[in-house]
């Protein structure tokens, strides 16, 4: 990206973070928008052949895909094709949080980093999703004065149209303490990512460092996350810098120093033998495989 390219970019991030959203048409000629996906939440309805890298996974796609991209979870997108057109609509995590039932929408599988972000769409379906955008398109530049709760339920709506294509019982449903504290907890571990700066290293790298931060004694996340996910605390944290570590490794130049001490080791060494335990290989291997 050029000096023109970043600053192009960076005033569209800031157009978007201020209005909280944006909605636009993608084409072969204009392609898309450059920005921080750090910062917004994104759905794209595309139609082409693409390979889209998410977290430390690749799929490959054809035809038409409805993709749901999470600002804490990395991922990019390869096209691989001279058709690449539909339409695509940013926003805020704040933005769609004004209606009291969309935060529930942000924890489905569509936007989990072990759900599934991307759906094969028909054609019947692409039509019908194509006109939902059409209409956010057209409502964003209209004198309407409810126009953002407008486009707050088209979004709502493309949602719960993708999540009839997925099983019902993945839905999360806060019943108790236990449940409610593990919520907590995994949204505070996704929180921290992706990482997008060296100097910003992991804060949070231990269960007593979450318990800590949530102001509960770590015997009780222990027990909670345990009973609600199977797994223990630890096992959560160790999995998701797993797979941070794996796409940052694919993803970036960084050397793998520099992972190591964003992801919060104190040594190259000490990432090194975390690594390997949990993967059976080097942070090096890993990185060949990707060249």
């Amino acid at each position: 990206m050029n000096t023109q390219e970043r600053s192009q970019a960076a005033d569209f991030t800031t157009e978007v973070k201020l209005q909280g959203f944006k909605a636009y048409e993608i084409d072969s000629k204009s392609g898309g928008h450059s920005y921080n996906r750090k910062d917004f939440y994104k759905i794209s309805l595309n139609t082409g052949k693409y390979i889209f890298h998410y977290a430390d996974r690749s799929f490959e796609t054809d035809e038409t895909i409805l993709f749901f991209g999470n600002p804490r979870i990395p991922y990019s997108c390869e096209l691989v094709s001279s058709i690449n057109e539909g339409y695509a609509c940013l926003f805020t995590e704040d933005f769609l949080k004004l209606s009291d039932r969309s935060e529930s929408l942000l924890q489905s599988p569509l936007f989990k980093i072990g759900g599934t972000p991307i759906l094969q769409i028909n054609w019947e379906q692409k039509a019908a999703l194509a006109s939902i955008f059409q209409k956010m398109i057209a409502e964003q530049d209209a004198d309407y004065a409810f126009k953002d709760e407008l486009i707050r339920n088209y979004i709502n709506l493309i949602i719960h149209e993708a999540l009839k294509l997925q099983p019902s019982e993945n839905t999360p449903e806060h019943k108790n303490a236990a449940v409610r504290i593990t919520s907590v907890f995994l949204e505070l571990l996704e929180r921290q990512f992706p990482i997008e700066r060296i100097d910003r290293p992991l804060e949070l790298k231990t269960a007593q460092d979450f318990a800590r931060q949530l102001s509960v004694h770590v015997n009780h996340l222990n027990s909670s996350v345990k009973e609600v996910t199977g797994k223990p605390t630890t096992a959560h944290i160790a999995e998701r810098i797993i797979s941070e570590a794996k796409a940052l490794l694919q993803h970036t130049d960084w050397t793998i120093a520099d992972i190591a001490y964003a992801l919060g080791f104190a040594y190259p060494t000490y990432f090194n033998n975390f690594f390997k335990k949990r993967t059976g290989h080097i942070p090096k291997s890993v990185r060949a495989l990707s060249l």
